[in-house]
């Protein structure tokens, strides 16, 4: 038998081969049906004699250590095997075309398009290496365009072969593990240990090629190649292209250099240097000089500057600042990025992520750990962040008065731990929604909350409530002045978020005009204050008579503020500031199978959250965000089959859609007090738009719809009035009498509720464990109840079937086996897959596809949040002009 024959005949059960689609160095490609899946796979089968060479038992058990990468630019592994003596793997079948069958046809590609491939593939690189992968085959063959998104094909073959028995023979035999145009001079010296920055190389060169036209060396034989790799140094870009920037000129040399100590540290610093002049480390004297002139060289300036005061700030201990200078001169103004490790890089939570020491010394962060989140500290004039011990879970850091000690909130309780070392302490519960904490000088702590301000001992006690919001009122953000005696805040109600003070002799929360949120006090009389937009102002401010004395004036635009309200800045006393960019381009919506395979489901990104499919599976609701603003929402329809979007509503206040079970309406919160205020209610509107929105529920309280009925009678939904302090379970009829009826209330917070496909049960969250779980009821009841989650869970959905309920814990996504007939019982509890999708404070924001092997979730936009920008001294020309 030939081997195709002999495949077909060994795989009947579980591939049906169609045609041959092409051959490579290392394995013949085939056009295959997954019998099992009905799906179009891509079937590869490994050249006999490299098979011989490797082992294909031992290639194929390195092979599944890159099955589990699982990344929107990565083409996944299916499936791996041998079948009568031929070994093959199994990835997805992508209709599109190769990044060489594009430059086949077009030569060359706009810098734009360029760049964005190159950052999309270097997102994918990193992913991979911050998991142990290194590709070493990056070449434009590898490089998949599906709908003009890039994907990474082959993650694995060359690092499963590198890792083999055989890897030593197959290089002895003449067979090399790369492309020489896109080797790295150590991997074409056969160098064992090859390092991610091989694949910063290999990306360097497919980006000189999609500039340039051809690969930064090429010749006659491969010998040839590698030459010229080992010796030569690359063509100016900017001389054969005159439009190419000079920073992206300056990102493809340094990806380029030959010693890899010399490059990128990482692929995502590579794709930042490409967006971000500032970005880019300060090129050696040695480097070929770039051919400027005018604008050119003003840029280039510009770059180096930028890297000359990160270099003075990360690498030399903050030089520029610390060392003395004449009496009498202002300190010099610094600017620099830190660069986090995107294991540990912010992460988003309620409030601020960042929190400066009052003495400038450290700042301290919210960041990513194993199992969710923790804090790190990172001292001025450290390279590293340090997680602190005991803090994982954590949100709302905050220093005391002296700098020693860290408070922030754990578990529906605030605590403390000294930064020098220590045991996390209890000072008081906090359960419900926390709005920041302030440690005021007499060592008595300021917590915000859903129902006022409270106060409580830094030594731990029962907090007492000092101030009360006014009706459809939240207090937020709370910030001690320097002596004590009053507290700033943001009074946020009625669609406004102004400035306020509390005077604490008296208890009056004395509100201002100045518009603005989470205020920050400098001495020497200014309250920095930010909005949603990420713009960031300084006001001057009396802080004896409690008033704003001047004209705001600008100190930053790119702050980044989420969409459940975060303001990722910290500031010290003095003025030195410390936030988060916001270079985001929001989120994109994936479809991940049970399994963690991802794959864009849109083909734009934007701040989206809360997604729901609709009934037919074709289409997805989400919330989105306007700019990022957070007193502008709508609900827009994205159109899963022709990837466009529609606005669905557009009184910018409307959040949170369900659909109706037969697809035709869409029900949605209104908030017409502006986002995050109490006074809402809910509307359900046709979803083809062709009539006004109707009102459902108009009952006084916070509202969020959650789901229809079978049939579409009713709806149910949660929340509150202003005067409840817990979250209940509400019904109310789509037609007749629509008098809201209380499902599920008690004394404590009941949420998410989630229908059965029958309507005969309903899954929910509660916290009266201490923390939130899933249970399941029968629906409308009465009857007992079952827990489903056992350590923590949220965001609850049945399966089609009924069959299944899956609900989150932190980042992973699990699947509750149940038994819902002649009673109820739970079985096996498995997690399906876990990774970075986006959650939105505990509220649901994923769905499940009809045929329940898919999940809708939303992911960050790469490159959005791994950098800290800190700026020192910017205050002291700002007293000095208004002494």
């Amino acid at each position: 038998m030939t081997a195709p024959e002999r495949l077909v005949h060994a795989l009947e059960d579980r591939y049906r081969i169609e045609r041959e689609l092409g051959s490579g160095g290392m394995a013949t490609v085939y056009l295959a049906q997954d019998v099992r899946h009905n799906r179009k796979v891509a079937l590869k089968v490994l050249r006999p004699e490299l098979a011989a060479i490797l082992g294909g038992e031992r290639f194929l058990k390195e092979i599944q250590l890159t099955a589990n990468l699982q990344h929107p630019h990565i083409l996944a592994l299916h499936d791996s095997g041998e079948a009568d003596g031929i070994v093959y793997y199994v990835m997805p079948f992508v209709e599109g075309e190769s990044l060489r069958d594009k430059l086949n046809r077009e030569k060359q590609l706009s810098v734009d398009e360029a760049v964005r491939i190159t950052r999309e593939v270097a997102s994918a690189l990193d992913y991979a290496h911050r998991h142990g992968v290194i590709h070493r085959d990056v070449k434009p063959e590898n490089i998949l365009l599906h709908d003009g998104s890039a994907l990474v094909a082959d993650f694995g073959i060359a690092f499963a072969a590198s890792r083999s028995d055989g890897s030593t023979r197959m290089t002895e035999t003449g067979m090399s593990l790369g492309t020489p145009f896109y080797m790295a001079p150590e991997q074409a010296m056969g160098e064992r240990e090859i390092t991610p920055r091989a694949d910063v190389y290999a990306l360097g060169c497919v980006l000189y090629e999609m500039l340039a036209g051809e690969p930064p060396f090429t010749g006659p034989t491969a010998q040839a190649i590698i030459a010229r790799v080992m010796t030569e140094t690359p063509r100016s870009l900017t001389l054969q292209r005159h439009t190419i920037p000079a920073h992206v000129e300056a990102a493809a040399r340094m990806a380029l250099e030959k010693l890899p100590a010399d490059r990128f540290t990482s692929a995502s610093q590579f794709a930042d240097a490409l967006t971000h002049p500032g970005s880019i480390p300060l090129m050696t004297a040695a480097s070929p000089a770039v051919a400027l002139t005018g604008a050119g060289r003003r840029r280039q300036r510009l770059i180096m500057a930028s890297s000359l005061i990160l270099a003075a700030a990360t690498g030399a201990g903050l030089w520029a600042v610390a060392r003395p200078r004449p009496a009498g001169l202002p300190r010099q103004v610094v600017r620099f990025g830190v660069v986090l490790p995107r294991d540990a890089e912010p992460v988003g939570a309620t409030g601020s992520t960042i929190a400066f020491s009052p003495d400038g010394s450290r700042i301290v962060y919210v960041g990513k750990a194993p199992s969710g989140q923790r804090l790190y500290v990172r001292g001025m004039d450290q390279v590293d962040p340090v997680p602190i011990p005991g803090s994982e879970g954590a949100i709302l850091p905050f220093f005391s008065a002296d700098s020693r000690t860290v408070g922030f909130k754990q578990d529906n309780k605030l605590v403390k731990v000294a930064l020098a070392g220590g045991p996390v302490t209890p000072l008081c519960d906090a359960p419900g929604n926390t709005y920041g904490a302030t440690w005021l000088p007499g060592d008595t702590i300021v917590f915000a909350s859903d129902t006022g301000l409270f106060e409580v001992p830094a030594a731990g006690g029962t907090p007492r409530r000092i101030a009360k919001p006014d009706s459809g009122e939240t207090l937020l953000w709370p910030e001690a002045l320097p002596d004590g005696r009053a507290v700033l805040l943001s009074a946020y109600g009625h669609g406004s978020l102004k400035l306020a003070v509390l005077v604490r002799t008296s208890g009056q929360v004395k509100r201002l005009a100045q518009v603005g949120g989470y205020p920050r006090y400098i001495n020497g009389g200014f309250v920095v204050l930010s909005d949603p937009s990420g713009l960031v102002t300084a006001v001057p401010f009396d802080a004896k008579r409690l008033e704003v004395t001047g004209a705001a004036l600008p100190v930053t635009d790119k702050l980044f503020t989420s969409a459940n309200g975060d303001r990722n800045m910290g500031i010290s006393a003095s003025g030195d500031m410390a936030f988060q960019s916001s270079v985001t381009s929001g989120n994109w919506l994936l479809l991940v199978d049970r399994s963690g395979v991802a794959r864009p489901a849109g083909s734009d990104s934007g701040y989206y959250y809360n997604g729901r499919i609709s009934p037919d599976g074709k289409r997805v609701t989400v919330s989105r965000f306007t700019d990022a603003n957070l007193g502008s929402v709508d609900i827009w329809i994205l159109d899963l089959k022709q990837r466009v979007r529609t606005r669905l509503t557009f009184d910018t206040t409307a959040d949170y859609a369900v659909w109706s079970p037969d697809g035709r309406r869409i029900a949605y919160q209104r908030s017409p007090g502006g986002f995050g205020a109490f006074a809402t209610s809910i509307y359900w509107v046709l979803a083809d738009g062709s009539s006004p929105p109707e009102s459902l529920v108009t009952t006084a309280g916070r509202w969020f719809p959650a789901t229809f009925e079978p049939g579409g009678k009713a709806l149910l939904y949660y929340g509150r009035t202003q005067e409840q302090t817990k979250s209940a379970i509400w019904r109310v009829a789509t037609s007749g009498d629509r008098t809201p009826q209380q499902v599920l209330a008690s004394g404590f917070n009941n949420f998410s509720p989630a229908l059965s496909p029958d309507g005969k049960w309903m899954a929910y969250v509660s916290d009266e464990s201490g923390r939130p779980e899933v249970y399941v009821r029968p629906y409308p009841g009465p009857g007992g109840r079952w827990q489903v989650s056992l350590n923590g869970g949220v965001e609850p959905v049945w399966s089609p079937n009924g069959r299944e309920i899956f609900y989150r814990i932190t980042d992973r996504m699990m699947a509750a086996a149940v038994r819902t007939q002649g009673g109820f019982e739970v079985g096996n509890r498995t997690e399906l897959f876990s990774g970075g999708y986006n959650q939105f404070a505990g509220m649901r924001d994923y769905d499940v596809t009809p045929d329940g092997q898919n999940f809708t979730l939303f992911q960050q936009v790469q490159g959005a949040a791994q950098t800290v920008y800190v700026t020192l001294n910017w205050f002291d020309q700002l007293r000095r002009e208004h002494r």
